[in-house]
């Protein structure tokens, strides 16, 4: 690069310039990005492994990384401050609809925008003429502009990568936001909207630095200090003592013996959604009568994106891991006019309560004409959710009455539809001895006043609820065409079978069945099934209530979770997934009237139907990594809830509508809240432990789906899940280690 001659620092530069050689910038950038894990924007959090950056390291090895990036303790001043500078501009520049006056120029994207308006931020150049002259005659290039940085900050070839990443992970939280934005978002909606690059960020990082602390060269051996003192020892202990515990619960609650060899044609058929939450709820469902549960990825093998003809809104409605191939829309049973202009009227009421709270003299006659009734309103919530939550719900279907929605499954052609049905009735092991009633539950949350609502949702469907996913899979296997054709992939379906879809709502266990046109005998069947589930929900609301700390009478447990579900101020409305701390793949006989303390994923699968593997090589590359991110974001949310969680509810606020923030000014916090992992302030509910993958299959089946997934020989060969096998020829569990040899499992 040539110096600009005209440059008040062009004699540093050239200096500096000589005691540094030339460097592949490009390796530097990429190499520090490797090492950030993305976040994703409140509106569907996904759960994810903060140090997934470094998976391709040993588990311990990883923690030591952990400890040396994202768990620092006393970060230089300077650094603080250059970090309180950086948060404004962030906030300003990704704000989504939360700020009253937006940044202007954020089409010139994050870098050109953020450039063209530091000159006029005294609190950054302080009014000193060398430095607004730099800033002015910086190079348009980021990566000339971080070539240029580091000749003024001294910043040589070696250190280069190294202070790259510091400059991400000193301020993690915004650079995980980032990664998302550049990695994972919808790249045509979202980069157009507000563009950026990692080297545009690492710009924006290095010129805040050099203009704010000249000498930062000197993060380098703070860094190097900190490494010296780094001990995992004691949680690695911890963590281990946690998995041996569980390894032995997880044995003893296994049957030795196929049960189910001989059972009679079931009433109904239900498949749950792998989630943790799934499991005591069908073990209490089984127990109120003739049903047989399967458990399934919650997206029920459809790669698709839906779109609400009403409201307009889309969303992918699949596991992240995977892109969707249909785009399906959803429109009204009832009259779409009649739902679209209900909907507009309730968007007409948001935009002109918006428009009177947030410019600048409305709110003082907003708050003079509506002040009195606001306070009324607040405090019938918080005294009485249920009478408030139950006004709301009148006055909405007012506003726009309810409706019931059915997807076009004409936008998926129709050999894909027999492909993807027939994919997912083998994969879950339904595909013969068809009951009356099949359904498929999807499942979501209902929470008031709560910005972590989304990961309580479906992570099988991209953090929203698994509903659509459901109504579209059952619409296709009640398709006649597609029936017929399933025949010649060997599924042959009864005439007297009817598919259903519904949605079990985690907070409050209630199970909405979206019902079509039925069969007097089909009527027979959903009037008891819906009779078992309700059964089925108290048995289930009296345990959970009880893990919260309250004890309540089944008649009782409904309306306290109910309640929880409709309080603003409720800073735990459920457990989510703590305590999750296994994935089973197998049959459910396996694990059938077995209590496993709702902290189990449950897949279904039949080795003998799978003969060449490929359903046991799909569930451990797809449904058992999206396990492996929600375990490792409860274990690392638990072992420190400040570097790798959100902290505590009670202090969070909104960012930009995107995130969370502890008090006025903080990094993006990126985890889970402290009220998800602790029972207390100092007494963790979770118990912080790796995965542990359970797989009823011939050991050598494993073994060669292994040798085939680079991906398994990293988490299984690095030690971020612990694999079991439970081979059907003996009632022996085996565990893989490292080297991949095979050790006894007692």
């Amino acid at each position: 690069m040539e110096v600009k001659t005209h440059s008040p620092f062009a004699e540093q530069f050239e200096q500096k310039r000589k005691a540094c050689d030339s460097y592949p910038l490009d390796q530097s950038i990429a190499n520090s990005w490797s090492k950030i894990a993305p976040f994703w924007p409140l509106k569907n959090l996904i759960a994810v492994n903060p140090l997934a950056g470094f998976e391709n390291l040993s588990f311990e090895d990883a923690l030591k990384e952990g400890n040396a990036y994202f768990q620092q303790k006393d970060i230089p001043s300077e650094m603080e401050a250059i970090n309180r500078e950086s948060l404004k501009w962030l906030q300003v520049f990704f704000d989504e609809g939360q700020a009253t006056i937006p940044m202007p120029i954020r089409e010139q994207g994050f870098l050109q925008s953020t450039l063209s308006l530091l000159r006029y931020d005294t609190q950054i150049h302080q009014n000193d003429n060398k430095k607004i002259y730099w800033l002015e005659t910086l190079p348009t290039s980021a990566e000339e502009i971080i070539r240029e940085a580091f000749l003024f900050l001294g910043i040589c070839s070696s250190d280069q990568e190294l202070f790259l990443t510091l400059m991400l992970s000193t301020l993690p939280g915004w650079a995980a936001y980032i990664q998302y934005k550049i990695n994972w978002s919808n790249q045509e909606q979202e980069l157009s909207f507000n563009p950026v690059s990692h080297s545009d960020y690492l710009a924006f990082r290095l010129i805040l630095t050099s203009l704010i602390w000249p000498e930062a060269k000197d993060l380098l051996t703070w860094h190097k200090k900190l490494r010296e003192n780094i001990e995992i020892d004691a949680t690695y202990q911890k963590i281990l003592e946690h998995e041996s515990q569980h390894q032995k619960q997880l044995l003893s609650n296994l049957n030795k013996e196929n049960a189910d060899k001989l059972r009679e044609k079931t009433d109904a058929q239900l498949v749950f959604c792998i989630d943790v939450r799934s499991e005591p709820f069908r073990r209490a469902l089984e127990a109120e009568g003739n049903y047989e549960t399967f458990g399934f990825a919650g997206f029920f093998g459809m790669p698709i994106s839906v779109t609400d003809l009403v409201t307009g809104e889309s969303h992918d409605s699949c596991p992240v891991l995977i892109k969707p191939n249909y785009q399906v829309s959803e429109s009204p049973v009832c009259s779409s006019k009649s739902a679209q202009n209900g909907q507009r009227r309730v968007q007409r009421i948001k935009k002109l309560y918006q428009s009177l709270k947030y410019t600048f003299t409305t709110p003082f006659s907003l708050v003079e004409t509506m002040g009195v009734a606001s306070g009324l309103w607040m405090a019938l919530k918080c005294l009485s959710p249920k009478y408030a939550t139950a006004i709301e719900s009148r006055v909405r279907k007012l506003i726009q009455s309810d409706y019931m929605l059915s997807p076009n499954i004409d936008q998926i052609p129709l050999d894909q539809q027999v492909k993807l049905s027939a994919q997912a009735l083998k994969s879950m092991g339904l595909n013969k001895k068809f009951a009356p009633l099949v359904v498929f539950c999807g499942h979501g949350s209902s929470t008031q006043n709560n910005a972590y609502a989304t990961s309580l949702d479906c992570g099988a469907c991209g953090g929203h609820h698994g509903a659509p996913n459901a109504r579209v899979l059952a619409k296709i296997l009640n398709s006649k065409p597609v029936r017929k054709a399933l025949k010649k992939e060997g599924i042959v379906i009864p005439k007297d079978t009817f598919f259903l879809a519904a949605e079990h709502n985690t907070t409050t266990d209630e199970v909405e069945i979206y019902e079509e046109e039925l069969s007097p005998a089909h009527t027979a069947h959903i009037t008891f099934l819906k009779e078992d589930l309700e059964k089925a929900r108290n048995t289930n609301t009296t345990w959970r209530n009880q893990t919260l700390g309250i004890t309540a009478k089944p008649e009782k447990a409904k309306n306290l979770s109910l309640l929880r579900s409709q309080d603003w101020a409720q800073i735990r409305p459920e457990w989510g997934l703590a305590k999750n701390a296994s994935f089973i793949v197998g049959p459910r006989w396996l694990t059938k009237g077995k209590n496993l303390g709702g902290r189990s994923f449950l897949h279904s699968y039949e080795w003998q139907e799978d003969l060449d593997g490929s359903i046991l090589a799909s569930i451990l590359t797809a449904p058992m990594v999206v396990a492996q991110w929600i375990n490792a974001q409860y274990l690392f949310s638990t072992l420190d809830n400040i570097a790798f969680g959100g902290g505590s509810k009670t202090t969070q606020n909104i960012v930009g509508k995107l995130g969370v923030m502890q008090g006025n000014a903080s990094d993006l916090m990126s985890g889970l809240p402290l009220q998800s992992v602790y029972k207390n302030d100092l007494e963790a509910y979770h118990e912080p432990n790796r995965l542990n993958v359970l797989i009823h299959a011939p050991q050598s089946r494993i073994e060669q789906i292994i040798q085939e997934q680079s991906i398994l020989q990293k988490l299984f060969g690095n030690g971020w899940v612990t694999l079991i096998a439970y081979p059907p020829s003996t009632n022996e569990a085996f565990i893989l280690k490292r080297d991949f040899t095979w050790s006894k499992l007692h």
